[in-house]
């Protein structure tokens, strides 16, 4: 979800390293100390020359109330009373001045002592208590990458943008299933969060982003995985193996067997999951041919040598080789 690579914003030695290599740290958990001498020693002088001003303030407001009560008598003149305003607005902002520069040399000394900006794994320990660290440089002190929860990114191809889109629109949560290399054995599950906002002309694919739990840290930051987005469930349809489905052009057709007897069946071809292909055309319980295509023709008779057992009641469809 998250990484972070942490770098130096002052400039100094290292005085500690509090974490050891691969552990679990936790949002504010310290990580490295820098030498803040210096930086402590800056910061005294700005809180002092703050001390004398904000003094120097309160003694010009207490001549400012003397001068108007003496004004309100008519003892001094208008110029003596105008001057002393301004003076005072003058060492107001003198103090403010001094505020800032006591926050920006407290941020310095902040800078110095590093905690955690995520919660998440800390790699390889890249520095040592000794080094010592420049403010522009580009060293890059830890690396911290939150694992609990992880997202995978995968691509989505254009064709199928609109069915997604359509379930997103609808607020349905759509379950992503994220296998290994093999694409054979099931890693984890999660969850769609969001498509990119546009399409890569190069490849025509669409990126998507899910977000697993991963509590086991069954995934790890930049494996390779394959994903199975899961869009909508079809009710009460006819199953088929995709083997049993042959070609002729663009049309479909399956060897229907009927009393010993190879009957060409044309079928409309839907979805196709897990070698499984959803068809019309045919009804459950009908015996299709799977093999042995090259020896089949229309209206030709066939030997069943292992007969399909009989057909269930849950709408799964029967086939044999002839």
């Amino acid at each position: 979800m998250y990484t972070a690579s942490i770098t130096a914003q002052v400039t100094g030695i290292i005085l500690g390293v509090h974490f050891t290599e691969g552990q679990r740290v936790a949002t504010g958990d310290p990580l490295i100390d820098i030498d803040s001498r210096t930086y402590r020693a800056v910061l005294m002088q700005a809180q002092g020359a703050l001390e004398r001003d904000e003094n120097l303030l309160a003694q010009a407001q207490m001549d400012l109330q003397r001068y108007q009560e003496a004004w309100a008598r008519n003892a001094i003149a208008k110029q003596i009373l105008d001057d002393q305003e301004k003076l005072v607005r003058q060492n107001e902002g003198t103090v403010k001045n001094d505020q800032g520069t006591v926050d920006f040399d407290q941020v310095q000394v902040d800078y110095c002592h590093i905690t955690a900006p995520i919660a998440g794994r800390v790699g390889l320990r890249l520095v040592d208590p000794g080094n010592v660290v420049q403010t522009a440089g580009t060293t890059t002190l830890a690396v911290i990458t939150q694992l609990e929860p992880i997202t995978v990114i995968f691509t989505i191809p254009e064709d199928s943008l609109g069915p997604v889109q359509d379930r997103l629109r609808a607020k349905a949560k759509l379950s992503v299933d994220a296998f290994d290399r093999t694409a054979q054995t099931k890693i984890a599950s999660g969850q769609l969060l969001t498509l990119d906002n546009q399409i890569d002309t190069t490849t025509g694919t669409v990126k998507g982003r899910a977000v697993f739990a991963n509590t086991n840290d069954a995934l790890f930051p930049n494996q390779f995985v394959n994903t199975r987005l899961l869009v909508n469930t079809l009710q009460g349809v006819t199953l088929v193996p995709s083997s049993a489905i042959q070609q002729n052009g663009q049309a479909s057709f399956v060897y229907l067997i009927q009393n010993n007897v190879a009957q060409m069946r044309s079928v409309k071809v839907g979805v196709t999951n897990g070698g499984q292909t959803q068809v019309d055309g045919i009804s459950p319980g009908d015996v299709l041919a799977n093999s042995s295509f090259d020896k089949l023709q229309d209206k030709i008779a066939v030997v069943v040598s292992n007969p399909p057992p009989p057909a269930s009641t849950n709408g799964a469809s029967g086939s044999s080789a002839p």
